[in-house]
């Protein structure tokens, strides 16, 4: 039986209905492909109809991959570890919130960089190998053409406006002459034996994605230098390095274009290390910060590699002084970020203090003191003058702890300090949760007194001419105390007094006879490292002050109160 017209005809219909909807569906997603590359990459496309490179694509192929041969560009000048006598680091504070991992099951074992850390090791300074000079395969260079800005506001503690690249535009910024503003100078000074550092003046891109600093050079230039960087101050040691992200800054003629751009500098650094120690907080972070941001008087971008969010929530209030604009965090973002001026890395010196013979613009640690007063509106600047306030009582403030090196007779103390005229104050440093209101405790005292420990870093929130005194375990730690506090406190305009205890006053006389060479040659034990130094004369021994051999001590600071 023959199949009638009529039927042919529906089936056909069908069958290009068929076809229309699928080339429907096609063209719809092509469309809508389409419309998502223009909206969210438009140099994808202009990219091959302008020869510019896009951003995204720039890292892997230009900068992290390409060719170089190995040849240096600057040679450091090494400083022998033992003419610098080692760089000591302060034993940790038991107020700090313990580690997510520990070293060899030790619970105050070596660091997890990216918490709060309890424990810091002593090691003497190395030195990382200098920098090197490669030579680029590439030629490329970057047309010119005119900037096209547009606003972007962020949110901050202070608004502030920065200037998103217009797909249209140059990624040149306009009034910038590298040549004059750079000159010959090398981009990377590694030649301070605790810290390197990188500061470029001139077209410098930055882009966290790629862990990579560029420093755009003109047409003519010879300039070929290429450097590796960990951004935090601990030159030389190792354990601590290896979880600090390593970053490129590198002169170059190509680079990818810019898609922000900063009126103010840029400082570049890490907060992993040992942050979360209190005194590494100030000695590898704070008094490092303020000593390279400080001249910019807040007008100055901070970009943050291997971020730790509570570090900076705890400091919020110091970091908003130093800069008005919202922390970029390497980690999280995926801009080209141009600047004039970059600075990667932290100026640092010796433990806890400004060198200000070597410091950018010549500030000290009373220019220190002095901001971190302010910083948290401390109203007492100078410590009480006796003479002019014969009323008054001076103030003393006992850090008291808990777990080591512990006061065994505090009562004792309190007592003979309150015989001699003093009103005293007892309070843990523990200062994880409220360090303003620490701060201004220390701050309303005159006189200050604890066992070695990174409690006594708040000595940085003393009034001037208040007098910090240090009392140091038995074990030959003086010279690391001195160098840990002692020098910071007197570079800082206080009064420093340092008690080191005798062998009656230690309780490691209830661990060994008094015959032991622990007791007659203390020295001799160093050789063993000091995780057996922090073990024997730190974590396992408390104080017993003698209050008559000490009352002097106390006698002297009411003395430098009432000149």
């Amino acid at each position: 039986m023959k199949e009638r017209p009529s039927s042919k005809l529906v089936r056909g219909a069908r069958q290009e209905s068929r076809r229309f909807r699928l080339l429907v569906i096609v063209v719809g997603f092509f469309l809508v492909s389409l419309t998502f590359v223009v909206v969210s990459k438009p140099d994808a496309i202009l990219f091959g109809l302008s020869g510019k490179l896009p951003a995204d694509e720039a890292p892997a192929s230009i900068l992290i991959q390409q060719p170089v041969d190995k040849a240096p560009v600057v040679a450091s000048n090494k400083i022998p570890t033992d003419a610098l006598g080692g760089d000591p680091k302060v034993v940790d504070d038991e107020a700090d919130v313990k580690p997510k991992e520990t070293k060899g099951g030790d619970e105050d074992g070596s660091k997890v960089l990216s918490e709060p850390d309890p424990a810091s090791g002593m090691t003497e300074p190395a030195h990382n190998k200098d920098g090197s000079g490669h030579k680029s395969d590439s030629d490329m260079l970057g047309e010119e053409r005119k900037d096209k800005e547009k606003k972007v506001t962020l949110p901050t503690v202070s608004n502030y406006t920065i200037h998103d690249a217009d797909d249209t535009s140059n990624a040149k910024q306009e009034g910038t002459s590298n040549t004059q503003q750079q000159g010959s100078k090398p981009l990377c000074d590694f030649s301070n034996f605790r810290a390197n550092v990188c500061e470029m003046r001139g077209d410098v891109r930055i882009h966290p994605k790629a862990t990579s600093v560029l420093y755009m050079e003109p047409e003519g230039s010879q300039r070929d230098e290429v450097w590796k960087i960990k951004p935090y101050p601990r030159k030389g040691d190792e354990f601590c390095l290896s979880h600090i992200t390593e970053l490129t800054v590198k002169s170059s003629k190509v680079a990818a274009e810019c898609t922000k751009y900063h009126e103010v500098p840029a400082v570049i650094f890490s907060l992993t290390g040992y942050t979360g120690n209190l005194f590494h907080d100030f000695t590898d972070v704070m008094v490092p910060l303020f000593t390279t941001a400080s001249e910019f008087n807040g007008e100055v971008q901070f970009l943050i590699t291997d971020m730790a969010l509570w570090w900076t929530i705890k400091y919020h209030t110091v970091l908003q002084k130093l800069s008005k604009y919202p922390i970029i965090d390497f980690s999280k973002d995926d801009q080209v970020h141009c600047f004039k001026h970059a600075i990667v890395g932290l100026h640092s010196y010796m433990e806890f203090t400004i060198d200000a013979t070597k410091s950018p613009h010549g500030v000290t640690m009373v220019d220190f003191n002095r901001f971190m007063r302010g910083a948290y509106s401390l109203g007492k600047d100078t410590a009480v003058m006796l003479g002019e306030n014969p009323k008054v009582k001076p103030r003393l403030l006992i850090i008291k702890r808990h777990r080591t090196r512990m006061f065994l007779n505090l009562d004792e103390i309190i007592a003979m300090a309150e015989g001699l005229g003093f009103e005293v104050v007892i309070d843990e440093a523990n200062v994880s949760s409220d360090i303003s209101g620490f701060a201004k405790l220390v701050n309303s005292v005159d006189v200050m007194m604890g066992v070695h420990g990174a409690g006594l870093t708040n000595c940085v929130f003393l009034p001037q001419n208040a007098m910090l005194i240090q009392i140091v375990p038995w074990g030959g730690l003086d010279w690391i105390s001195r160098v840990d506090f002692g020098d910071p406190a007197e570079m800082m305009g206080l009064r420093y007094k340092q008690y080191a205890i005798g062998v009656d006053e230690s309780s490691l006389t209830d661990q060994y006879p008094r015959d032991h060479e622990i007791f007659k040659n203390p020295i001799s034990f160093h050789k063993r490292g000091f995780e057996f130094i922090r073990h024997t004369f730190m974590d396992k021994q408390n104080v017993k002050l003698d209050c008559k051999r000490f009352r002097p001590i106390l006698l002297e600071a009411l003395d430098n109160l009432n000149p």
